[in-house]
């Protein structure tokens, strides 16, 4: 395999404790890699906690697709007018600019890693 020539980019650990937490009143954002956190030029990946029977609001990303997994509990994920159960493993692909929201249709918390194509997400309606 050929040595780099020059850095491709920006990256790094992010450890635990630098992790960037947005309190929401449905749950918390978890940011680990984006621009904001100084570690991607090109990606943002975070978690998203939602509490039992709580929702994030509708919304939608004019600049990047997403990609939602469920790492722990039950959603009911809307994108459009389509609305999908989710469990843990699953995973949807969000298009740019594709109304969406989760809802915690579980009786724990649930844990959703998100990624989006992006190191600056746009976010429209949260």
């Amino acid at each position: 395999m050929p040595e780099p020539t020059e850095r491709a980019g920006r990256g790094g650990l992010t450890a635990h404790a630098d992790v960037q937490v947005d309190p929401q009143p449905w749950g918390r954002l978890e940011w680990m890699v984006s621009d904001a956190v100084g570690n991607s030029d090109t990606l943002t990946v975070g978690k998203c906690f939602i509490e039992p029977g709580e929702q994030n609001p509708v919304h939608h990303h004019p600049n990047c697709d997403e990609v939602l997994h469920v790492v722990s509990g039950r959603i009911r994920h809307r994108v459009g007018d389509e609305y999908v159960e989710m469990t843990a493993g699953d995973t949807i692909s969000i298009p740019k600019g594709a109304v969406h929201n989760a809802t915690n249709i579980g009786a724990d918390t649930c844990e959703l890693l998100i990624c989006f194509d992006t190191a600056t997400r746009e976010v429209v309606g949260e």
